[in-house]
């Protein structure tokens, strides 16, 4: 028995506001949930992408149904990768051109596949890169 997948994974941004509009204008997922000051979440694809402010997660204690969830949070700069179809690569560089950010890095992998670098107002290190990357299954977006 294993997981099959990434339910969800998270980022931290002490500017909630700076990060979650980052995420929902440049990169266009759609926020489900927030609580101003503590968290945003995102749909994206099959997963859900979280981002905590942790100068709050990291010392309060949220209680879900009875149930608390352990403390998240972390320092420094943090790392996702947004997968998306080698097509669209193109398209995906304009874009964030058009919308002022600076492409730290683009690399073409051996195996196949392109990996756009790039910073989100807090400083994680966001990539936007086919599944090739990693020797996995085109899959369409979701």
């Amino acid at each position: 028995m294993k997981p099959s997948a990434i339910l969800e994974t998270c980022l931290c941004a002490t500017d909630l506001e700076a990060a979650a509009a980052f995420y929902t204008k440049v990169l266009g997922l759609e926020m489900f949930a927030k609580e101003p000051g503590r968290h945003a979440f995102f749909r994206c694809g099959q997963g859900v992408f979280l981002l905590f402010n942790p100068e709050v997660t990291i010392h309060e204690t949220s209680i879900v149904n009875g149930s608390p969830i352990p403390l998240h949070g972390t320092s420094g700069a943090g790392h996702v990768c947004f997968r998306v179809g080698e097509e669209e690569i193109p398209a995906w560089r304009e874009r964030l051109q058009n919308a002022g950010v600076e492409i730290e890095s683009e690399v073409e992998w051996p195996a196949g596949g392109t990996s756009l670098y790039f910073r989100d107002p807090e400083g994680n290190c966001i990539e936007l890169a086919p599944s090739v990357i990693w020797g996995l299954p085109n899959e369409q977006n979701t």
